[in-house]
């Protein structure tokens, strides 16, 4: 499926900056992300990478790409104020997760053009 260029431009890419990182109680794939893109209140990320990070406080403090103009929706009860971007794959040790990071120096709220 192909979209247009203005298609694409409806969608905001920033980065955020992740200040707290947990697994949702009772869901083996989804954490529970709290990101600062420099707004007066951290965002509530929910996201389905907990199997590629089980321990969680390993994306604190990391800076990474959000779609982060998504209408806002509720998983588990929880809402979830955008998305994580990352690279999913297979290799021969099993499936992989990499997330899209910046270096430390970027802003948080940055957008990506």
């Amino acid at each position: 499926m192909t979209i247009s260029i203005d298609d694409f431009k409806k969608l905001e890419i920033r980065i955020g900056h992740i200040l707290q990182a947990e697994k949702v109680a009772d869901a083996d794939k989804l954490l529970r992300l709290s990101v600062d893109f420099g707004e007066t209140e951290p965002r509530q990320i929910i996201s389905g990478i907990a199997s590629y990070y089980p321990d969680p406080q390993a994306l604190v403090g990391k800076k990474c790409a959000f779609a982060y103009n998504l209408e806002p929706r509720v998983i588990r009860g929880l809402e979830s104020q955008g998305m994580i971007l990352a690279v999913n794959g297979e290799h021969e040790a099993g499936s992989f997760s990499s997330l899209l990071e910046t270096t430390p120096d970027v802003v948080p709220g940055s957008a990506v053009k």
